[in-house]
């Protein structure tokens, strides 16, 4: 992909998530895409000089797009702002929850709406051509159409993921020498629990893309799969073989157990994860005091 090719590209992404960051919701009014970035929110190698579909990104502000690069500059030396930078970071994780929870509970209905005929039998692009209604926003065309409001709740569900895995290694890079030692188990706690959580909510995503896979659909954009790929954006079908019958069909049923299982137990961790953070605001209150 040439340089030219690539904002062509970025274009169609910010275009499609309406010039707004799809975190913290700054809007570009001015048009002119200089404070808006697009963030790719897959595995597969993106950027000038390599070929990705537009589902693969997903539209940040510059702000947003600091924090998911990891810079931690201004790191915490205060009890008040590592409090405050552990604030942000549970509030990160609880958005990170209901976008998860989000992208499943739209992924788990797709079955259905299938067999109901809701969605038409064709990829997501020429759905979007003949059906988007143009004095409809994105936001209301992906509201009537479940296979963009898959794609959009999929995006969502990984950038919040993303955010908040940046600002968990965010806290890890707090200088714990400048804490006394309640202070630095108290956080090391509280890390380690995010991360679980993070891992618990990520096996959600990969269980929930499984159920498009096991329609020949693909995960990431939902067009149809053939031949082993999609025909939409060429990513390689998902692997469904641990969730398959003994007759070679998805066992959907199961799938679903598996996902709410996950979500149940994100929810455990959560309660685990607020319990630690007042306990390190406790730590912090007493350090802050002495």
């Amino acid at each position: 992909m040439t340089s030219r090719d690539w904002q062509v590209e970025r274009r169609a992404v910010v275009d499609r998530d309406e010039y707004a960051c799809r975190s913290c919701g700054f809007e570009d009014a001015g048009d002119s895409r200089t404070a808006l970035e697009i963030h790719p929110i897959d595995t597969a190698e993106s950027g000038p000089g390599t070929h990705a579909h537009e589902s693969a990104f997903v539209t940040v502000c510059t702000d947003c797009s600091t924090t998911l690069r990891g810079d931690h500059a201004g790191i915490p030396e205060t009890p008040t702002a590592l409090f405050e930078r552990v604030r942000e970071t549970t509030q990160r994780q609880g958005g990170a929850i209901s976008e998860v929870a989000s992208f499943a509970s739209l992924a788990t209905s797709l079955p259905s709406a299938l067999e109901a005929d809701e969605i038409p039998a064709k990829s997501v692009d020429e759905t979007n051509v003949e059906s988007a209604d143009e004095g409809q926003t994105a936001a209301e065309n992906a509201a009537s159409d479940p296979l963009e409001e898959y794609c959009r709740t999929r995006r969502d569900a990984i950038l919040a993921l993303d955010l908040a895995d940046a600002h968990l290694e965010a806290l890890e890079a707090v200088d714990e020498t400048a804490f006394d030692t309640d202070v630095r188990t108290s956080l090391q706690s509280v890390v380690e629990s995010g991360h679980s959580l993070q891992s618990t909510l990520r096996t959600v995503v990969e269980r929930a893309e499984t159920v498009p896979a096991g329609l020949e659909r693909c995960a990431a954009c939902v067009g149809t799969v053939t031949d082993g790929s999609c025909s939409t954006c060429g990513l390689e079908a998902r692997a469904t073989s641990e969730w398959e019958d003994p007759d070679g069909t998805l066992a959907f049923e199961r799938l679903f157990a598996a996902i709410n299982s996950e979500l149940q137990a994100a929810s455990g961790t959560t309660k685990t994860l607020t319990e630690q953070t007042t306990t390190l605001a406790e730590a912090l209150s007493g350090e802050e005091a002495s």
